[in-house]
This record gives C-alpha cells, structure tokens and sequence, in this order.
C-alpha cells in the first residue's frame, strides 16, 4: 500500500471510531456546535461592521 492509501485507511479508521464511539460522538456533536456558534458570531461581527460604518458615515456628514 502506497503512502496516500495508508493516510486514507487511517483517515477512515479515525472517521469510523468517531461516528461509533460514544466519545467519537461528543466530539463531532461539539465540532457541529462550534461552527454553528462560530456562524453566528461571524454574521453578527459583519452586521455590527457594516452599521458601524453608516453610523460613522452619518456622524461625519453631521460634523461637517
């Protein structure tokens, strides 16, 4: 077996033992809520961002 069929035995052991073991099931459950929190906070950073600027734009404009 060449050196990219023993990484894909192993990256298939390792899904395997994740997707049957109870431990390998808390670790994907909290991979899924992790990039569920990570969603929103990236969407809310860029809401935030973008407000941000027009309420910079409209200070600026009522400054001048």
């Amino acid at each position: 077996m060449n050196h990219r069929g023993n990484k894909l035995a192993l990256s298939r052991l390792w899904s395997q033992r994740l997707w049957y073991e109870e431990e390998g099931q808390d670790v994907a459950e909290y991979a899924m809520m992790l990039a569920v929190v990570l969603v929103i906070v990236t969407s809310t950073i860029r809401l935030i961002a973008a407000n941000a600027g027009n309420v910079f734009s409209s200070a600026s404009s009522v400054i001048q």
